[in-house]
C-alpha cells in the first residue's frame, strides 16, 4: 500500500467551493428577506401561515441526518455526497422560480384561491427537501475534501460566501426590484407584478448556475464495487449513532447551545423587514438591502476573526461563539429599544452589530460542529447538528411571527409587539451563553481520539 496523506484543500479550490454559500446566502434572501416581506407587508397577509410556509425546510432537516447517513455508507455513481448535493440545489432552483410565478400571479390582483395556496406550499416543500438532502452532504463535502488543519479555514471561507451571498442578494434583488412608481390601490405595492416574477427567475438561474459550478470535480469518484460501501464508518444504526450523541454530556451540552443560539438568534429573521416597514413606514427596496447591510458587516467580522483564530490559538472556536452570541445579546436589546422608543436612528447600529455578531457566531459554531463530528461519522454527525440547527432555526423564525400576531392581536401596537418578540430574543440569548460554557470540545475530541485514529486508517485503505 502507498503512504497515505491526509487530504489538501488549496485555497483557490477553497473559494470556488464556496461559490456554492453565495448561491444559498441568495436563496435565504430571495425566501425570508423579500418573499415573507411582500406577502405580509404589502399583499397583506398573516404572518403566522407565512411563517410556517418559509419554515418547512427547518421542519423537514429530520431528512438531512438521513441523506447524511445515505452518503456515509452508500455510493451513487461513484460518489458519496455529489449526488445529495446536486439532487436538492435543482430542487431549490425549480422551487424558486415557481415560487416567483405564484406571489406575481397573486400580486395582479388575481384571488389567492386554494390551487395557487396549494402550489406555493408544493414550491417550498420543494425548497425544503432540496435544502434537507444538499444541507448536511455539502457539510460533509467539505469534511472530506480538507485535511484536519484545514477545516477550520474551509469552513471560515464558505461562511464568508454565506454572508456574500447576503450582500450580493441584498443589492442585485435591489437593483431588481425597483420602485415602478405610485402604488397602486389594490395592494399598496410599488413595483410591479412583472418586475417580481423576473427578480425570481433570474435569481433561480444564477443561483443554480452557482450550485453547479462550486462542487463540480471536488470530489473524487471512489472505484470500488458496490457492495463494497464507502463505509468508513463503523458498523452502527443510526439509533446507535443518536444514542451516543445524547448520552455523551458533552454533546448533549452542545445539543442544547445549538437549539438555544438558533431558535433566539433567527426569532428576528421573518420580522425584522416587516418590523421596519410596519413600525417606520420603510420601502420593500429600502428594507431588501438590510441583507446587504449586516451581511457585509458580517463579513468583515468573519475575516477578522479567522486571522484572530489563526494568529492566536487561544481564540478558539468555542470563545469566537461565546463572543458572537454576546454580541447578538446587545443587538436585540439595540432593537427592541428602537422598537419600543420608536427611534427610527437605532436601526442601522443594530443591522451592523447583527451582522458582526452573526459573522463571529457563525464561524465559531460551524468550527465546533466540525470538531464535534468524529471522523467516520462526519456525515452522520454533521447531519444530526445540521438537523439541530434546522429544526431550531424553523422555531425561532415561526416562533417570531407567531409573538409578532400575538402582539398585535393583544395590543394593537406594532411597536409593543415587535419590541417583545426583540426582548425576548436577548433574554433567551442570555441563557445560550450559560449552555455554552458547559461544552467542552477538548474532552469530547480526548474521547473520540483513538477511534478515530483507527477509522481514518480503515477509509484510507478503502481509498487505496
Amino acid at each position: 500500500m502507498s503512504e497515505q496523506h491526509e487530504p489538501n484543500l488549496s485555497v483557490g479550490r477553497n473559494l470556488k467551493i464556496g461559490l456554492f454559500h453565495l448561491g444559498s446566502g441568495m436563496a435565504d434572501v430571495i425566501s425570508t428577506g423579500i418573499w415573507n416581506r411582500i406577502m405580509i407587508s404589502d399583499l397583506g397577509f398573516s404572518a403566522t401561515p407565512i411563517g410556517l410556509l418559509v419554515s418547512l425546510r427547518y421542519f423537514l432537516a429530520p431528512l438531512g441526518v438521513w441523506a447524511g447517513r445515505m452518503s456515509d455508507r452508500h455510493l451513487i455513481g461513484g460518489y458519496r455526497r455529489l449526488f445529495w448535493v446536486w439532487l436538492g440545489r435543482a430542487m431549490m432552483a425549480v422551487s424558486i422560480a415557481l415560487l416567483g410565478l405564484l406571489t406575481a400571479h397573486i400580486a395582479r390582483g388575481n384571488d389567492a384561491t386554494v390551487v395557487i395556496w396549494l402550489g406555493i406550499t408544493l414550491a417550498l416543500l420543494l425548497f425544503s427537501l432540496g435544502n434537507a438532502f444538499s444541507g448536511s452532504t455539502f457539510l460533509a463535502l467539505i469534511y472530506d475534501r480538507a485535511g484536519t488543519h484545514q477545516r477550520g479555514r474551509a469552513v471560515g471561507i464558505v461562511w464568508t460566501f454565506l454572508l456574500l451571498g447576503f450582500t450580493v442578494g441584498g443589492v442585485l434583488f435591489g437593483i431588481l426590484l425597483p420602485s415602478d412608481g405610485e402604488p397602486d390601490a389594490a395592494h399598496n405595492l410599488d413595483f410591479s407584478p412583472e418586475t417580481l416574477q423576473n427578480l425570481f427567475l433570474i435569481g433561480a438561474l444564477v443561483m443554480g448556475s452557482l450550485w453547479l459550478f462550486s462542487v463540480l470535480g471536488e470530489e473524487r469518484r471512489v472505484r470500488m464495487a458496490d457492495n463494497h460501501p464507502t463505509d468508513s464508518a463503523p458498523s452502527s444504526s443510526l439509533k446507535d449513532d443518536l444514542a451516543l450523541m445524547w448520552g455523551n454530556r458533552r454533546t448533549r451540552f452542545f445539543f442544547f447551545y445549538l437549539a438555544l443560539s438558533m431558535i433566539f438568534a433567527f426569532s428576528q429573521d421573518l420580522i425584522l423587514e416587516p418590523f421596519a416597514g410596519d413600525v417606520f413606514g420603510m420601502e420593500a427596496r429600502v428594507t431588501t438591502r438590510f441583507a446587504a447591510y449586516w451581511g457585509s458587516m458580517a463579513i468583515l467580522g468573519t475575516i477578522l476573526f479567522l486571522w484572530l483564530g489563526r494568529r492566536y490559538p487561544r481564540l478558539t472556536n468555542t470563545r469566537m461563539s461565546f463572543i458572537g452570541v454576546a454580541v447578538l445579546l446587545v443587538t436585540f436589546a439595540l432593537f427592541a429599544l428602537s422598537s419600543l422608543a420608536g427611534v427610527r436612528g437605532l436601526v442601522t447600529p443594530g443591522l451592523i452589530l447583527l451582522g458582526i455578531g452573526l459573522g463571529i457566531w457563525n464561524v465559531g459554531t460551524l468550527g465546533m460542529m466540525m470538531e464535534m463530528s468524529p471522523f467516520g461519522r462526519a456525515g452522520t454527525f454533521l447531519g444530526f447538528w445540521t438537523l439541530v440547527v434546522t429544526l431550531s432555526r424553523g422555531i425561532g423564525v415561526t416562533g417570531g411571527g407567531i409573538l409578532r400576531d400575538i402582539g398585535v392581536a393583544v395590543t394593537s401596537n406594532f411597536a409593543v409587539a415587535y419590541g417583545a418578540v426583540f426582548a425576548l430574543g436577548a433574554v433567551g440569548l442570555g441563557l445560550t451563553l450559560w449552555t455554552l460554557s458547559r461544552v467542552d470540545v477538548k474532552a469530547f475530541q480526548a474521547e473520540t481520539s483513538v477511534q478515530t485514529a483507527s477509522t481514518e486508517q480503515v477509509f484510507a485503505a478503502a481509498l487505496d
